[in-house]
């Protein structure tokens, strides 16, 4: 199953599942600053449309209310994210990494993991795939 995409009211309610746990409507509806947050009716019809989508199932049932627990994980909604984002940019990841070391908030630390993670996933150099050795 492709991972789903978020809009930013089901990113925020899946955080706070994320980040919580197990939650009511009304827990997840209190979670949101009072400033900004979403009636009662608008969290619970997002929330009944997230299970649709399979983004979130009922665990169970307490007095006349239910409790929700995430059915996706952080890095599969976040893996949807950056890959959106890469798309408005027709897939080339540069012109992110440029805004992302000229803001400086691209450590040299995160340089150094992005390396771990390429060196893992390309063959050293003369290095002979194992599929094409006989």
């Amino acid at each position: 199953m492709p991972e789903p995409k978020l809009s930013k009211l089901e990113y925020q309610i899946m955080e706070t599942l994320w980040t919580r746990g197990d939650s009511s409507i009304r827990d997840l509806q209190e979670s949101f600053p009072v400033k900004k947050r979403p009636a009662y009716t608008t969290v619970q019809t997002t929330v009944y449309r997230m299970e649709a989508k399979e983004i979130v199932r009922r665990v169970k049932k307490v007095g006349n209310f239910h409790i929700f627990a995430a059915s996706i994980t952080r890095d599969a909604a976040q893996r949807r994210l950056i890959d959106d984002l890469l798309d408005l940019f027709g897939g080339r990841s540069q012109p992110v990494m440029a805004h992302l070391i000229q803001s400086g908030k691209l450590s040299l630390e995160d340089v150094k993991d992005a390396e771990k993670a390429l060196r893992k996933l390309s063959p050293p150099t003369g290095a002979v795939p194992k599929e094409k050795q006989t």
